[in-house]
C-alpha cells in the first residue's frame, strides 16, 4: 500500500520560513509527479507547487518567487522550501505523488495525511 508522509510543518511568524518533506513508501515505481497542495480554512484544496518527471515546475500565483519545490535524492521524495511566509499561507498542506496506471492515460492520485502550516502575524 502506498503512503506518503509529510513532515516540516509548525508555527512560524510573518516572515519566516518553513521547510516541508514528503516521503513515500509501499512503492518501487517512480511518481511521474510529486506536488504539495495547501486547504485553507473554509476553502478548497489548491495546488501550491507541482515538479514533474524532466523537471518542469508549475507553483500557484501566491507563492512564486518565494515557495521552491525540489526532488530528494530518495526516490518518491519531495520537499517544499517556503520563504517569506505570510498569514494567508496558514494552511494544512498536502504531499501528492501522481503517476499514470494504464496505457488510456489514467492518473492514479496518492495523498498524504497533511502538515499544518500556521503564520502568525
Amino acid at each position: 500500500q502506498v503512503q506518503l508522509v509529510e513532515s516540516g510543518g509548525g508555527l512560524v511568524e510573518t516572515g519566516g520560513s518553513l521547510r516541508l518533506s514528503c516521503a513515500a513508501s509501499g512503492t518501487t515505481r517512480t511518481f511521474d509527479a510529486m506536488g504539495w497542495y495547501r486547504q485553507r480554512p473554509g476553502n478548497e484544496r489548491e495546488l501550491v507547487a507541482v515538479l514533474r518527471s524532466g523537471g518542469r515546475t508549475t507553483y500557484a500565483n501566491s507563492v512564486t518567487g518565494r515557495f521552491t519545490i525540489s526532488r530528494g535524492n530518495a526516490k518518491n521524495t519531495v520537499y517544499l522550501q517556503m520563504n517569506n511566509l505570510q498569514p494567508g499561507d496558514t494552511a494544512v498542506y498536502y504531499c501528492n505523488g501522481a503517476r499514470t496506471v494504464n496505457v488510456e492515460g489514467a492518473i492514479a492520485n496518492y495523498w498524504g495525511q497533511g502538515t499544518q502550516v500556521t503564520v502568525s502575524s
